[in-house]
């Protein structure tokens, strides 16, 4: 399993439940940059799952566009999870 860093930990503990991007952004108090790498990086690890975000609420995606991770939601996973909890 991967090790995840403290800055992916603090995102996973804040993905409970669907967060935006805009959300994350503010909760966590990172630079842009950095949330979109660890985004990726748990996303990668399936650590987070990506929602579409709409007017009718948020639908779970099979594919992320990693240019435009601002148009996304984001869950963490069980794995994701059992990694936090780890």
């Amino acid at each position: 399993m991967k090790k995840i860093t403290a800055s992916e930990r603090l995102i996973l503990d804040k993905a409970l439940y669907a967060e935006s991007f805009e959300t994350l952004l503010e909760e966590t108090q990172l630079q842009r940059g950095a949330l979109r790498g660890d985004l990726m990086s748990l996303l990668n690890a399936g650590f987070l799952e990506a929602y579409d975000l709409d007017k009718s609420g948020h639908r779970k995606t099979r594919f992320c566009d990693t240019d435009q991770l601002e148009q996304y939601a984001y869950r963490a996973t069980r794995t994701g999870l059992n990694a936090l909890n780890a």
